[in-house]
């Protein structure tokens, strides 16, 4: 990989000082309670390479958010759950506190929770858009609290007001978790936007997106660790993030899961997923 690529976008200096940027990118190369296809660690480094390939005048918006700047932080490693958390928890809340828009790159879906943690604890009304194919919702699995088939029930420790969309995968035992007309199954909403509208009122004004990549239908999302049919289409995850951003103040976001493969297409897709999303958020600020 070409030095350029080991930071988002490739930018060069001008737009990627730590002082003067308004997002920083934090990468979380972590992959260590993957229950199927592993190699989420390496998703970071496939979407940066990726990303040297993006068009930075965003059409939608009429803007170019990389000249709010874009700072690329050294990633997190960690070789436990826990430990991770914490070291996550700790960069982003240093990063808040400096004002910073925090991006987290991923990795496995339980990078997420040191993540909310830091911001539930800055907004006290934070609440949480889950796009995801699974309910993430055990409190407990293969002996873990920890493990990325929790990471929502962790996070509803730190907050009650959790929108889910997408969902088409999910155990008897989180069934009971389900509030009603909080999570849009993804068999109810295919093929209309009309439940949209109604997920966003649900949403606090703060809100923090945590966007897993089999949200997406397989076809065009094959590169993730568990792939399920009957996912989301690219322009009906980007209406709803466009309307997210502007009726509510969208204050951080993740994308995790990406499992890389000999293909490159999913790879670009993630990519433009987050530059668009952040071309949204800043174009309605």
């Amino acid at each position: 990989m070409q030095k350029s690529c080991l930071s988002f976008c490739g930018l060069p200096n001008d737009y990627s000082d730590y002082q003067k940027a308004a997002i920083v990118i934090l990468p979380i190369p972590f992959d260590k309670t993957s229950t199927w296809l592993k190699g989420a660690d390496k998703g970071p480094a496939a979407i940066f390479e990726a990303s040297a390939y993006l068009e930075f005048y965003d059409i939608e918006t009429n803007t170019e958010v990389l000249r709010r700047g874009i700072f690329t932080a050294e990633p997190i490693h960690a070789c436990a759950s826990i430990d991770l958390i914490n070291k996550s928890e700790s960069a982003s809340s240093k990063f808040l506190k400096d004002d910073k828009f925090v991006v987290a790159v991923g990795g496995e879906h339980s990078v997420s929770i040191g993540i909310v943690k830091s911001y539930a604890e800055k907004y006290r009304r934070l609440s949480v858009l889950h796009l995801d194919a699974h309910a993430d919702s055990r409190d407990t699995y293969e002996g873990s609290r920890y493990n990325h088939a929790c990471v929502i029930a962790r996070i509803r420790e730190f907050t009650e007001h959790i929108v889910s969309v997408g969902i088409r995968s999910m155990d008897a035992t989180e069934r009971p978790f389900v509030q009603d007309g909080r999570m849009f199954f993804a068999h109810e909403i295919y093929g209309s936007d009309e439940w949209m509208d109604d997920a966003v009122s649900r949403l606090t004004d703060d809100v923090y997106v945590t966007i897993d990549l089999d949200v997406f239908d397989p076809g065009i999302m094959p590169s993730t660790g568990t792939p399920e049919p009957g996912g989301l289409g690219w322009y009906q995850v980007m209406k709803l993030l466009y309307k997210v951003s502007k009726s509510k103040r969208i204050v951080g976001f993740d994308v995790v899961e990406l499992c890389p493969s000999d293909s490159k297409a999913p790879d670009f897709l993630a990519a433009k997923l987050i530059y668009m999303l952040l071309s949204y958020v800043f174009a309605n600020r």
